[in-house]
């Protein structure tokens, strides 16, 4: 006397199953094929399919699982995430610093962090923000921050 389940059960469980590997065992990949299983599982429940199709339809439900989480997932940060990875002067942009020498188009010095960097644009006295808008090399493109006038 065994127990008796339906493929479509099998097919369930085994989604769950990797679903739970995926939160134990983080690669981001058990998870299509968990979401892909389930799905199988839930159309054989439902149609009563045959080996041969429950095959199939895994197949294909893993293919879109993949490609709809390679799109959503594929570039979280956007496409130029790259190229700043491996040039911190880009990551730079946009961010408000310190003047610590006095910045003109022909140089100056601005505190970012803990360190201190070359700098061009302005003007601006020492001790006022600039936000940085480029990077030459080691050289910071810099202009006044846009401040409210006192009321």
């Amino acid at each position: 006397m065994g127990i008796d389940l339906h493929a479509g059960w099998l097919w369930a469980i085994g989604g769950l199953i990797l679903l739970i590997a995926e939160i134990v065992a983080p690669g981001f990949f058990l998870v299509f094929l968990g979401v892909a299983a389930i799905a199988t599982g839930l159309f054989t429940l439902l149609f009563d399919l045959g080996l041969g199709p429950q095959l199939a339809l895994f197949v294909v439900y893993t293919a879109l699982a993949v490609m709809i989480g390679k799109r959503w997932y594929g570039e979280p940060d956007g496409p130029d995430q790259a190229i700043k990875l491996n040039d911190p002067g880009k990551r730079l942009i946009g961010r408000s610093v310190t003047v610590v020498e006095a910045v003109d188009d022909h140089g100056g010095r601005v505190r970012v962090g803990d360190s201190e960097w070359g700098a061009r644009g302005g003007p601006a006295a020492a001790g006022e923000r600039v936000t940085v808008t480029g990077v030459d090399g080691n050289c910071l493109t810099v202009e006044p921050s846009r401040t409210l006038p006192p009321a």
